[in-house]
């Protein structure tokens, strides 16, 4: 067949159009849009090859304001999608490539695919340095990108163009494994972008990419099956797998079954609504009082998709038992190990049924634990209800607040948030009814995350109420993409908690005997030199109305309902100011993180947290396999 000739650039756009993700018999574009912001590195390369493409090959190109704020885009639309699709985002050479390295670092931690083209120094070394170029005294091939391997789950730099014939492939093939997955980089020198090759037409054709769905081995699933027979308070963990795998139906199938109540991570929440029966809610640092109950008299945890982290295991205080074992169902061989699990390395889906099939003839877990699951789920829905009321006081809670966008957006509007207290209240009071109604980035808890990542869902998902939750710290670093969402005419509502600075972290500063330093948004004191003036004033509805979106404040709760209501009917971006009480917090439930606090000090209050300290961390545990026989029979762990 014909080749076609085309630079490094154009190349990779028609590549790019032409790819497709396949699962369960469902076919969609992998790269169904690009991010770009163009300076000379890529503007003449692949920035030329996007604006004559892209509009032909349906390929669009969205402009952001902050390089990192495009990845997190694509993330969130990669996360939204269950990892079958995401989008690719170009930077120039140097300050913007560099600036795409957190959030790919973020993709890369919560297993999220992006595809990055950051750009690089001439291959051939004539303009040397180049302007914005990394000069090492004695690696002249190291450049800023170099950085990018680190935090890359396939990295590459193509110095001649016939390079992409296996460098394309290889991207796609890491982007679309369920178990590989994360950032992808493919580093293009400025040179390279514009250089012409014969390409064989065969590369252009439309590719399908397969996404697997590993089964589990049968003798592991029977060794699960035995210890799970033996299990007098079994528990499900369920973790953000579970949702990607589509492996929710199945999740409630084997809980309704065998009568084993659920347990929700960050990315776990909404596999089972809110309100089944058996989902007892979220465990760990974060977690309620109903799993964390049931979490520390579990004898056998099932963990569905999760890859156990210190929140979910309450830094390793959780599982309080000591004869607590575990099976660890994952796509990650890695993940399925941790805890010292008898591992599943399968798709949770297949997993699931697999199990579901060898416990056939087992009644499941006894009478009176189900009936210990029902209360405490009773008790906890109560409290939630509690928490979620409104309280007296110049200011609502930031719980309130929860409560009354949760009540106005019901529960299938998808709601997004990364950092601060703002991830535990949510994981606690949100009621989602829907898989893809609860969108927290908490593997990274970047802030900044979350407007870009509103960017992200609304493009995956255009009919979906998509509700963005900011703190004032949070939105002072990464509110420019309410321009990007005015210029694309993306609407959805972004609710600011007003509280005067990082009140998160202000908080875990003062449990560990600090006082208060850096934290609140205050002017500095010229007497006393710190940062404990008057809170700073700033006038969030007057800046957002600057960058074009529809901005109200709240002065009270009902106030919010009536904002709630006219932001939610907008046909552009909304946001939503209210001042919320910085000090009445929601509780913690028996869960505990480990922050180590100074083990010397002359301050008395420091000295008495790290008392306290030393009792908690007496709780954790280190979880090894094992492996005992009994009857000649080896029962897995």
């Amino acid at each position: 067949m014909a080749d076609v000739r085309a630079t490094v650039g154009q190349a990779i756009v028609r590549y790019l159009a032409a790819q497709h993700s396949e699962r369960d018999g469902q076919r969609r574009r992998a790269i169904p849009a690009a991010w770009a912001i163009l300076g000379h590195g890529n503007v003449a390369g692949l920035g030329q090859a996007l604006e004559e493409l892209g509009g032909p090959l349906d390929l669009p190109t969205y402009r952001p304001q902050h390089e990192q704020a495009m990845v997190h885009a694509a993330a969130a639309y990669a996360k939204h999608v269950d990892r079958l699709a995401t989008h690719a985002c170009t930077a120039s050479i140097g300050p913007g490539s560099a600036n795409m390295f957190t959030a790919a670092a973020g993709a890369t931690v919560n297993r999220l695919p992006v595809l990055l083209f950051p750009s690089d120094l001439f291959a051939n070394r004539l303009p040397d340095p180049v302007l914005q170029q990394l000069e090492h005294p004695s690696e002249h091939d190291v450049t800023v990108n170099d950085a990018f391997r680190s935090v890359s789950r396939f990295f590459t730099r193509v110095h001649r163009p016939e390079q992409l014939l296996s460098a394309l492939p290889e991207a796609m093939r890491v982007l679309l494994d369920p178990v590989e997955t994360g950032a992808v980089t493919i580093a293009l020198p400025e040179d390279v972008q514009v250089e012409a090759f014969d390409w064989p037409s065969t590369f252009f054709e439309p590719r399908v990419w397969h996404v697997r769905r590993p089964m589990p081995e049968p003798e592991a699933v029977e060794r699960a099956a035995r210890l799970l027979r033996r299990a007098e308070r079994p528990l499900i963990v369920t973790g953000g797998g579970t949702i990607y795998a589509g492996a929710t139906d199945a999740l409630r199938a084997f809980a309704e079954r065998f009568g084993v109540p659920v347990v929700e991570t960050q990315a776990g929440k909404g596999a089972l609504p809110w309100d089944h029966p058996l989902n007892a809610g979220p465990v760990g640092a974060n977690g309620g009082l109903a799993a964390n109950r049931l979490a520390a008299g579990a004898d056998l945890v099932l963990c569905v998709g999760t890859r156990l982290g210190d929140f979910a295991t309450g830094s390793m205080t959780a599982f309080a038992r000591d004869d607590v074992r575990f099976v660890g169902l994952n796509v990650v061989p890695m993940d399925a190990h941790k805890l010292g699990a008898l591992a599943l390395v399968a798709d949770a889906r297949r997993g699931l049924e697999a199990l579901h099939e060898a416990l056939a003839g087992w009644s499941g877990s006894d009478g009176a634990y189900q009936d210990e699951v029902r209360d405490r789920k009773a008790e906890w829905d109560a409290i939630v209800d509690d928490l979620r009321a409104p309280v007296s006081g110049p200011r609502p809670t930031q719980a309130s607040v929860i409560g009354v966008v949760n009540e106005v957006f019901g529960g299938e509007a998808t709601v997004i948030n990364a950092a601060g207290s703002m991830p535990g209240d949510l994981l606690k009071l949100w009621r989602g009814s829907d898989p893809k109604a609860y969108h927290v980035e908490y593997g990274f808890s970047c802030m900044g995350y979350e407007i870009p990542a509103g960017l992200g869902v609304r493009l995956a998902d255009p009919q979906r109420d998509v509700v963005v939750f900011v703190g004032d710290g949070t939105y002072l670093m990464m509110n420019g993409e309410i321009v990007t969402a005015v210029a694309e005419g993306l609407a959805f509502t972004i609710v600011i908690n007003d509280n005067g600075g990082y009140q998160s972290i202000h908080g875990l500063q003062r449990s560990v005997g600090s006082p208060s330093f850096l934290n609140e948004l205050r002017h500095r004191d010229p007497a006393s030199g710190r940062t404990d003036g008057p809170t700073v004033a700033v006038d969030f509805v007057r800046h957002a109305e600057a960058m074009g979106a529809l901005a109200l404040e709240a002065l009270d709760l009902d106030g919010l309902r009536e904002a709630l209501a006219v932001a939610r009917a907008s046909e552009r971006v909304a946001v939503v100011v209210v001042r919320t009480d910085p000090e009445r917090r929601v509780p913690g439930f028996e869960g505990w993180w480990d922050v180590p606090v100074a083990e010397v000090s002359e301050q008395a209050s420091v000295r008495d947290a790290r008392a306290a300290y030393e009792v908690n961390a007496a709780r954790q545990r280190r979880f090894v396999a094992r492996h005992t026989r009994a009857a000649g029979e080896d029962d897995g762990s």
